[in-house]
């Protein structure tokens, strides 16, 4: 029971922790922070079986924080609330060619990083975005402000009397 509690204490230190480090795609972790999250997930075994090294000691670990992930899914599949709660909300970062700079500081994206991801969309300029929005699983999604052309000017000609 021990390694049970154990366990599940870590998945919920470890899942905070990770929900406080931010919005990250795994191909936007830099080489250090590959690193450290290795060398956690190495502090995190230990923690979790002590000095247990037996094989029941390694599936009850990875049972229980196989049924802590299963859970968690699961409620936030459940309950909207649970979901905005445990999985984020979308943040607008760019709103009609304007960056939002208090929603990027709070998720700690800078201005390079989204010209990075706009030009990987193909978009050159910000002021070419309707909406650049940051998503729940550190994704950037962009919509491109629509081009109406030129205005069309009619004719005195072709005007009806």
């Amino acid at each position: 029971m021990d390694i049970i509690l154990r366990a599940s204490v870590m998945f919920f230190i470890m899942y905070m922790l990770l929900r406080l480090l931010g919005k990250r795609e795994l191909s936007q972790v830099t080489p250090f922070e590959l690193v450290l999250l290795v060398v956690m997930g190495d502090l995190v075994q230990q923690g979790i079986t002590h000095n247990d090294l037996s094989m029941t000691g390694a599936a009850l670990a990875i049972g229980t924080i196989a049924f802590w992930a299963l859970a968690l899914s699961w409620i936030t599949y459940l309950s909207p609330r649970a979901e905005r709660l445990l999985e984020g909300v979308p943040r607008v970062l760019i709103k009609d060619g304007e960056l939002i700079t208090p929603n990027m500081r709070r998720d700690r994206v800078t201005r390079a990083e989204v010209e990075i991801e706009m030009r990987l969309a193909g978009i050159a300029n910000i002021s070419e975005v309707a909406w650049a929005i940051l998503e729940p699983n550190g994704k950037m999604s962009f919509i491109a402000k629509k081009d109406d052309g030129p205005a069309k000017q009619e004719d005195d000609d072709d005007k009806a009397v």
